[in-house]
């Protein structure tokens, strides 16, 4: 049964948290977003703030028994997968979704043939045979633009350069035809033009099979190229969803915004002007501030985001953004000082 809401993916109050011991690290809080049909949906922030562990946290590859996941709904195109077993999940991850990890040198096993690894998903979930699945390997390498498909068969991933190694990972993910693909930060070991390669085979492969998409980066350029729907991250939590058209003309939270004002502009002069960042650095998640995350990198932080944390707030259709900025009212209802 298809999700009614016409979303391949719904996330609600999705959380993570792990056992340490000093005790448990919560590394997701109340995570919610949706993935459309056929849309690619951005998950932007610095290092640490949650992006790549949302992935793994929806594809159920948090280790056990040191992470625990839970959510309130993860609704894949009418699965729920906050419930599902084990199995049940193993029988989704590859079928249904799919996942393009950051580094396909370290996610290829280096003594089996590409060919082998690629197709081992038809293997698992549709249970053909070697012949069957070479042929359609051949067909998605042809597909995924890898040249000299036939001969590259045969290849070992070290035989590969890093751009057709991501090339043959983005067909593993592929292979199934799944209505999910998360790609995390999939350009980031290659050079510029092997990566814009690989970002416009990625729009055309959604374009041609229909595959929604999670793009997972720390690269607004890539947000911008890319996206129908961003979502931006902070320590552990959404800070901003938008799609990719207000987020840039009208970033409403202040991590956005330092974010923003952080992409180099190609009409400033090569003479050394500092580039603008954001003071200081994501915190430490076993020993978050008091209040607002952000705030004690925030220009705009207020006495309330000393005390209370903020809560999402509507700011027109599709816009929201977790920011004490515009709850003002909200606040001074509740007696809280500005």
């Amino acid at each position: 049964m298809a999700n009614p809401s016409g979303n391949v993916l719904s996330v609600r109050e999705l959380r993570t948290e792990f056992r340490g011991g000093r005790g448990n690290v919560r590394v997701l809080d109340d995570i919610s977003f949706d993935v459309g049909r056929g849309r690619i949906v951005g998950l932007v922030g610095e290092s640490g703030s949650g992006k790549s562990m949302t992935a793994l946290s929806l594809m159920g590859l948090v280790p056990k028994p040191q992470g625990q996941v839970s959510a309130k709904s993860i609704n894949l195109d009418g699965i729920e997968l906050a419930s599902i077993s084990p199995d049940g999940l193993r029988q989704i991850r590859g079928r249904d979704m799919a996942m393009v990890f950051q580094e396909p040198m370290t996610s290829l096993n280096p003594v089996r043939k590409v060919w082998e690894q690629v197709g081992e998903p038809l293997r698992i979930h549709q249970g053909l045979g070697r012949r069957a699945i070479r042929d359609r390997v051949l067909e998605m390498f042809e597909l995924v633009g890898i040249p000299e498909p036939k001969a590259r068969l045969d290849a070992y991933p070290h035989q590969l350069s890093g751009g057709l190694r991501q090339r043959a990972m983005i067909a593993m993910g592929l292979i199934c035809e799944p209505k999910l693909l998360i790609a995390d930060e999939p350009t980031t070991a290659l050079d510029v033009t092997t990566q814009a390669q690989i970002l416009r085979l990625m729009q055309e492969l959604r374009d041609r099979v229909g595959t929604s998409i999670i793009m997972i980066t720390h690269d607004l350029g890539i947000i911008a190229e890319m996206c129908d729907e961003v979502n931006v991250m902070y320590a552990g939590q959404i800070v901003e969803q938008a799609n990719v058209f207000d987020l840039f003309e009208n970033p409403s939270h202040p991590y956005t915004r330092g974010l923003l004002a952080s992409i180099p502009k190609s009409t400033e002069s090569r003479i050394a002007r500092r580039m603008p960042s954001i003071p200081g650095m994501v915190p430490n998640l076993a020993r978050l501030p008091s209040g607002c995350r952000f705030r004690p990198r925030c220009t705009d932080a207020m006495a309330i985001c000393q005390t209370r944390e903020p809560a999402v707030t509507d700011l027109e259709k599709d816009h929201r953004a977790r920011c004490w900025l515009h709850a003002r009212q909200d606040a001074i209802s509740q007696g809280e000082p500005l």
